[in-house]
């Protein structure tokens, strides 16, 4: 599980990351191109950005998805949960697992509505106007996406089941410090 969950911030940081340097060069680009410097600008206006600005909305909703799958698991999603923490725990319970079920019952409808959609565009010729990748690559979050989501509710269900917690996002926690403070202090004794 712990794989799964690497990668999962993997594919979101490198996501980020990615888009960020895309549209700081496209930015970058269009900017130097507009500078009356003769040569730089004869060069930089035969050099082709048009692709940035797509390549980033899909790589948002790349990130998008499979961020949403991340915000099941840690538990940073919005929630309006007052009526359902004044109930008494056997029906808060029962109505907090029924929602989780239901979270996993609507994305695996999505994932599997999306993966006929996929599967279809897959059959056709459909490219993007300016990367010219194939779209059904580009409408591949949706069921992938989808289905780790999925994943995410069934696994927080369960959790909650054995053990009556649900995951909760810590704003001041940093993943991984303990183990720094711990080496540290190794270190120096």
């Amino acid at each position: 599980m712990k794989f799964l969950d690497h990668l999962e911030e993997w594919i979101i940081a490198s996501l980020m990351g990615a888009a960020t340097l895309v549209v700081f060069v496209a930015v970058v680009h269009r900017y130097l191109s507009g500078l009356p410097i003769p040569g730089l600008q004869d060069w930089l206006i035969t050099i082709n950005t048009s692709w940035a600005q797509e390549l980033c909305i899909y790589m948002f909703v790349w990130m998008a998805k499979f961020g949403a799958a991340y915000g099941v698991r840690t538990g940073i999603h919005v929630g309006i949960d007052v009526i359902i923490n004044r109930l008494d725990t056997p029906w808060r319970n029962k109505f907090i697992v029924f929602g989780l079920l239901a979270g996993a019952t609507f994305t695996a409808i999505v994932g599997t509505l999306g993966a006929n959609f996929v599967w279809h565009m897959a059959q056709t010729d459909q490219t993007s106007s300016d990367l010219e990748v194939p779209m059904w690559l580009v409408y591949l979050a949706v069921p992938l996406g989808s289905y780790l989501m999925c994943f995410r509710f069934i696994q927080v269900a369960v959790h909650f089941v054995r053990t009556g917690e649900l995951p909760k996002h810590d704003h001041g926690h940093v993943e991984g410090l303990e183990d720094e403070i711990a080496a540290a202090k190794g270190g120096a004794a």
